[in-house]
């Protein structure tokens, strides 16, 4: 939401695993999904980044750390690693 490609965010529960449904706002032209979730420590960010995104002026990596759920330039200011869950 902060780059403002995401509007709104709605959680639906299904008595399971539950889903969350992702209003977009911007024109993204690529995203995925990073699975398994593998771990991903702080110096291994760049390397990871430069192999998954098309350019270094452009994406978002999608991290989920201690401190939240965060893109990698975040994770990178806050010094903090975590699980890659995406990309966008």
């Amino acid at each position: 939401q902060k780059h403002g490609y995401i509007g709104d965010l709605e959680m639906i529960d299904d008595h399971r695993a539950g889903k969350i449904v992702v209003d977009l706002v911007g024109r993204i032209n690529k995203c995925g999904v990073i699975s398994p979730r593998f771990d991903v420590c702080l110096g291994d960010i760049e390397q990871l980044a430069s192999n998954i995104l098309p350019s270094r002026q452009f994406g978002h990596l999608v991290f989920t750390t201690p401190y939240g759920i965060m893109d990698h330039e975040e994770a990178r200011r806050k010094n903090t690693g975590g699980k890659i869950v995406g990309f966008f």
